[in-house]
């Protein structure tokens, strides 16, 4: 009786430890087949991650929300469209930019057809109106029209080769900060 009151005292004691039965792995749980000179593949638990273990640190968020108003569009990183922030840079310190582009129509050949890419981690476009074709290296001449979606990687050669009078982009990258090389043809 004494041990017992000795043993409910320490489970009750803060950060007193609990002793579990042994794990049993799937191999130990069934019987041995070695006497019938079969073998059989044995599965195995396996280990769990280290305390010491750490965790990528993540940057702390807030929630951004942005309704549309035309009076949000702003000119930008290219004189052929603008810009609408949606605050997405700011709510994640940094860690992702998402904006919708406005392409100022008509399409001149001669300002947008300039061969360049983005210093970046990740970059995704997303149609919303009208249609875009691009050159993308490795892949040629792409026509993406509305709701057509494509991903960037990184430093991939690109350019705009002709867009409707409508057309407007839903572009998110990672990071919010990049940089923009234009290369000489």
């Amino acid at each position: 009786m004494a041990k017992a009151k000795a043993k409910s005292r320490a489970a009750a004691k803060p950060g007193a430890l609990k002793k579990s039965p042994p794990r049993k792995t799937a191999a130990a749980a069934k019987p041995s087949s070695r006497a019938s000179g079969k073998t059989k593949a044995r599965a195995s638990v396996s280990p769990r991650p280290a305390a010491s273990a750490k965790r990528p640190v993540r940057r702390k968020q807030r929630v951004a929300v942005s309704h549309h108003r035309e009076e949000d569009f702003a000119p930008g990183l290219r004189a052929y469209a603008h810009y609408r922030d949606l605050g997405i840079a700011d709510a994640t310190r940094g860690l992702a930019q998402a904006h919708v582009i406005r392409l100022i129509g008509p399409c001149d050949p001669k300002e947008v057809s300039k061969l360049h890419f983005h210093d970046i981690e990740f970059q995704m476009v997303f149609v919303l109106k009208g249609w875009v074709k691009v050159y993308l290296e490795g892949q040629g001449e792409v026509m993406m029209r509305e709701r057509s979606c494509w991903t960037q990687p990184p430093r991939i050669r690109h350019l705009i080769l002709d867009y409707s009078d409508n057309c407007e982009l839903l572009e998110i990258i990672l990071p919010a900060e990049f940089k923009t090389v234009e290369l000489v043809a």
